[in-house]
């Protein structure tokens, strides 16, 4: 009796032992089949950790990998400094944007060969760009519209020195007639026409520029006006662009300096105000005229 009740004993134990190693099994079974979802889901493996997601492109400021490995499993690479190549036609000496006495030496160079085919100003914009495309194409150069080393010393040697009457030509057009409303006192005198302004005072004409006015539908108001306010570094309240050297003279058309006249020319036209291209003579205008100054703009 003894032996058969431990009989029992033992198959009672070996049925729970069995139990627990099936319940044993079955839970390394989930386990293992969790794992290996989200392993799939991440892109990784059950047995092995994943690994830090990737970036597509390089890392920039705005756009940094959103996780890194350690720097501890990073080999280190070893530094390498390749030395920069030199531009092929030198270092670049005026580009779009610049502005000053040698831009101005450059369009007059550019205009004696016949590459330029308007008077100086001093900014070198995209027409300024086309002329010196135009002419390092002629001379075999690369077309990047920029004046570097090379492109300045063979337009140098091709050209003299310009006068002074070259650089500063008093308007790319013949100053039209003056109104006989500038024949007194002291006048900005503005012809549509020739799209020219003088500056006279008693009849003589001070000094003369290249002006643009307002497009068909903003179009420059003609008649008698006086000059109310200046403001030497205005922006427009209305387009948020600048007008430097503004002398108002009927309601917000002003006399004023472009950047885009400048940089365009006669492609483009103003909001209604005149615009000067040349921004020494504006300048200088700006110096000389006062509030009550008059002003004419005729055809």
């Amino acid at each position: 009796m003894m032996r058969i009740h431990r009989t029992r004993h033992g198959g009672g134990t070996a049925h729970r032992a069995g139990a627990t190693a099936v319940t044993a099994v079955a839970v390394l079974t989930l386990a293992a089949t969790t794992a290996g979802c989200q392993a799939h889901a991440s892109g990784g493996s059950a047995t092995k950790p994943s690994s830090p997601p990737k970036t597509s492109g390089p890392a920039t400021d705005d756009a940094k990998p959103a996780a890194t490995p350690s720097p501890s499993t990073i080999a280190p690479s070893p530094s390498v400094s390749a030395a920069p190549k030199p531009a092929p036609q030198g270092r670049t000496l005026m580009a779009t944007g610049s502005e000053g006495k040698q831009v101005r030496e450059l369009q007059a160079r550019l205009r004696q060969i016949g590459h330029f085919d308007r008077s100086p100003t001093g900014y070198y914009g995209t027409l300024t760009v086309a002329a010196v495309q135009s002419f390092q194409g002629k001379r075999g150069l690369s077309r990047t519209g920029r004046t570097d080393t090379l492109t300045w010393q063979k337009l140098v040697a091709m050209t003299r020195k310009p006068t002074a009457a070259e650089l500063n030509p008093p308007t790319s057009r013949p100053a039209a007639r003056p109104d006989k409303r500038c024949m007194t006192g002291r006048v900005l005198c503005i012809s549509k026409n020739s799209r020219t302004l003088s500056w006279m005072i008693d009849g003589r004409v001070v000094s003369s520029m290249d002006v643009r006015f307002g497009s068909q539908y903003t179009p420059t108001r003609e008649g008698t006006f006086s000059i109310y306010w200046k403001s030497r570094h205005h922006v427009s309240t209305i387009y948020h662009t600048a007008m430097p050297y503004a002398m108002f003279f009927s309601g917000g058309q002003a006399v004023h300096y472009s950047a885009d006249f400048a940089a365009r020319g006669y492609t483009g036209a103003s909001h209604g105000c005149v615009n000067v291209r040349d921004e020494g003579k504006i300048a200088a205008l700006f110096d000389q005229v006062r509030n009550g100054d008059k002003v004419v703009i005729y055809w």
